[in-house]
């Protein structure tokens, strides 16, 4: 059992974290969708307002509130998060409330937080409120998924793509249904990694596909970095409680090494200088992640 400020914590750096995933998530399929399903562009676009809102008081909330390490740890906002969003607002025409990310700029942490009954119940409320919204997000993408698999809908998204940000919506909830059962979440480390392993491995294969044929050196770099993933997997998969602290090591220093390949590629495709049908906020977003799968094997490590 967690106590009542790990709740409280942990709660609002969940939401922070997935709260601004899910809201990206619900843009990319809108931009991805053809002029043939409207409806479905409306309904995303009604998620990323939702997760808009979850985001915003778990930001309002968590200031002061969460660790010092997460807030600057570059999972919640990045150097280039706001410049992303402003390229991606101009390319796709969807609008983004981009204030949410200018107070996430200004987001700090304390150690030992003063928790009070009052925050406990509007952090319950908020994790009441969200999840609904993620099992409703949850259930959209499965629609999606399926009707792209089954021929019925195009959609300019992978359905690697679509199945890899349905696991993650899935992660999210069975993550908030832990902290309301006043679990920890992230209990397993060899768990943790394997998911993240393959994450990761897709985003390499997710930034290899989308860049263009002329792009030889990033794209040979993406395919190794999918094979370095692949390799840890396997290495997470057959190890013992004894052996996974080495795995832990070696999938830590190469997060950096990729994480700082995915900085140099949001750098880039920010100054339109690599060639790409990656929109700039997508190659944040995986940036975060890798800042959110490094810290995480800092701290379970």
């Amino acid at each position: 059992m967690i106590t009542e400020q790990q709740y409280v914590i942990l709660s609002l750096e969940l939401n922070m974290f997935f709260g601004r995933i899910m809201k990206e998530h619900s843009l990319f399929l809108e931009a991805g969708f053809t002029t043939a399903n409207p409806e479905f562009s409306q309904v995303a676009d009604q998620y990323k307002q939702h997760f808009e809102t979850i985001l915003y008081h778990a930001v309002v909330l968590g200031n002061g509130i969460i660790t010092p390490l997460v807030a600057s740890s570059g999972e919640i906002v990045t150097d280039y998060t706001l410049g992303s969003e402003q390229k991606t607002q101009y390319f796709t025409g969807i609008a983004i409330n981009q204030e949410i990310t200018k107070l996430e700029e200004g987001l700090y942490g304390e150690a030992n937080p003063l928790i009070t009954p009052e925050l406990v119940q509007q952090v319950s409320q908020l994790n009441a409120f969200a999840m609904p919204m993620l099992e409703g997000l949850i259930d959209f993408k499965t629609g999606i998924l399926n009707d792209v698999l089954s021929c019925r809908m195009f959609t300019a998204n992978y359905p690697l793509l679509i199945d890899h940000i349905l696991r993650e919506a899935k992660m999210y909830h069975s993550h908030l249904a832990a902290l309301e059962s006043r679990k920890n979440p992230e209990e397993s480390l060899k768990e943790t990694e394997l998911f993240w392993d393959r994450i990761m491995l897709e985003h390499a294969l997710f930034i290899r596909g989308l860049l263009d044929p002329t792009e030889n050196d990033l794209i040979n770099t993406a395919n190794d970095f999918a094979g370095e993933y692949n390799d840890l997997m396997q290495a997470a998969r057959t190890a013992t409680d004894v052996t996974i602290r080495s795995v832990t090591d070696t999938t830590l220093k190469e997060t950096m090494k990729y994480r700082d390949f995915k900085e140099a590629g949001t750098k880039g495709i920010n100054e339109c200088k690599i060639r790409s049908i990656i929109l700039p906020l997508l190659a944040d977003h995986v940036l975060r992640e890798s800042n959110h799968y490094i810290r995480m094997l800092r701290q379970l490590s």
